[in-house]
């Protein structure tokens, strides 16, 4: 037998989400999560399942008055969608069912990691597919990935790469890159630029301190000609290799494919588990033949179509 509870008080639900999310994942981990709800500041809402013992199940959620739903925790968003990926609900199907009818008013969970236990279909659909980059398939040798595409294709990659790479030099963990990779950013996609959003731009910087004390921050930055032609953000935790944030400079075309091959030798070099591209449809990660994950939507709202989808902007946030 179990009780299902509301649970409003911040403290009360860090300590539930601790001893009920496993951290294998660093989306996983609380302070990461925190980052954002410390700038976002969302009304929180963790449903859980009790048995004797304690909570043993949680549905965390975060109010998102702007598009008056309940979302994952914490809630941060980009065009009034969360952003945040492969987040979880460790409950079996009936204790989900009841937790869910619970919820005070409605809910659009996205991101959702594939195990669900047993959520019907109809529930549960594909939100969207998340892009990966596993070393060990290719022995951790880059030429072995390479013999997946045509000579051609093979051929015209490392000609494009070749002719920027000439005359570029990269620079590693410099925090104050951050600011480089925000006006990226701006300037390819203004106000639909996630950084658009004070609140996800603080957000992000707080992030950003956090990985760098654990000492899981990676932040890389290619000069060509002396001008920043690309910045990325991204953070390695248990040999999971993510980026979280890009940005590139229109001046320098295929600068995109250049930076993201440097991340794919670089998990080849240091033996990563992964490289975690996320999700949106870049026609770069389709062309470089990366694994294709995805991940799904859990929502009694109705579904609409992600302005990402048009725009390309979810992921690493590059143009090509």
């Amino acid at each position: 037998m179990y009780d299902i509870r509301i649970i409003n008080d911040l403290e009360q639900c860090r300590d539930i989400w601790k001893s009920t999310i496993p951290q294998e994942k660093v989306w996983d981990i609380w302070e990461f999560r925190a980052c954002f709800q410390k700038h976002f500041q969302r009304p929180i809402c963790f449903i859980t399942a009790e048995n004797s013992r304690g909570p043993t199940e949680i549905l965390p959620l975060s109010w998102i008055e702007e598009a008056q739903s309940y979302g994952y925790f914490p809630g941060e968003t980009w065009q009034d969608k969360t952003w945040i990926e492969q987040n979880r609900i460790p409950a079996d199907s009936e204790i989900l069912c009841d937790m869910l009818d619970r919820c005070p008013e409605q809910y659009y969970l996205r991101y959702l990691r594939p195990s669900l236990g047993s959520v019907s279909q109809n529930q549960c659909v594909v939100d969207e597919v998340g892009y990966l980059f596993r070393p060990r398939d290719y022995n951790y040798d880059i030429e072995n990935y390479f013999q997946q595409f045509s000579r051609k294709s093979s051929k015209n990659i490392k000609r494009e790469i070749a002719s920027l790479h000439a005359g570029s030099r990269y620079r590693y963990d410099d925090m104050s890159d951050f600011e480089h990779l925000m006006q990226l950013n701006f300037n390819n996609f203004g106000n639909y630029s996630y950084f658009y959003d004070l609140r996800f731009r603080e957000s992000f910087r707080t992030l950003m301190h956090y990985l760098n004390d654990k000492g899981w921050l990676r932040i890389t930055t290619i000069i060509i000609r002396g001008e920043i032609a690309a910045v990325d953000i991204g953070c390695v935790y248990r040999g999971d290799y993510t980026l979280l944030g890009g940005g590139t400079n229109r001046d320098y075309p295929g600068v995109a494919k250049l930076i993201n091959l440097h991340h794919m030798q670089r998990g080849c070099k240091e033996r990563f588990n992964l490289i975690d591209f996320l999700c949106g449809d870049f026609s770069w990660k389709r062309k470089f033949h990366l694994t294709e994950r995805p991940l799904y939507v859990l929502s009694n709202c109705p579904l609409e179509t992600d302005p990402s989808e048009d725009l390309e902007l979810k992921g690493v946030g590059y143009v090509e």
